[in-house]
């Protein structure tokens, strides 16, 4: 069995080195903008997680007044990362529409999802008219 410092140890030859190509890949100001975007998605995908943990396990009220304000920060986050892009979250919607049309047709099914056309859904998404990405 391994030891604690030894997966510590085997951690340090599997991550990726924080070498110069790091540091030139995080300054651009796109990059930055859309790590900002990506954080603060997961901070309210967490806070929106939470609640929900609440409700189901610990037996709190489901405080849908909260639960809508992460939504909206998570809908602020998504503003802030079509933005550094370049695009328009309205056709960012419509292609991901496109997308989930192509795999589904009119309804969800789990076969579906189970046998999705990964070839064609990337046709949809390449043809997404994007900004300098």
């Amino acid at each position: 069995m391994i030891t604690p410092r030894e997966y510590q140890d085997f951690t340090a030859t599997t991550e990726a080195p924080p070498g110069l190509r790091v540091v030139e890949r995080l300054s651009t100001v796109q990059t930055v903008r859309l790590l900002h975007a990506a954080i603060g998605l997961a901070t309210e995908a967490g806070e929106l997680l939470d609640a929900l943990k609440k409700h189901i396990f610990y037996g709190k009220p489901l405080d849908c007044v909260n639960i809508s304000e992460e939504l909206g920060d998570v809908l602020f986050y998504v503003g802030m990362g079509a933005n550094a892009l370049g695009e328009d979250m309205g056709q960012i919607m419509e292609t991901n529409r496109a997308k989930l049309q192509a795999r589904y047709g009119n309804k969800f099914s789990e076969t579906a999802a189970l046998s999705r056309d990964l070839e064609a859904e990337r046709k949809i998404l390449e043809g997404n008219p994007c900004g300098p990405c």
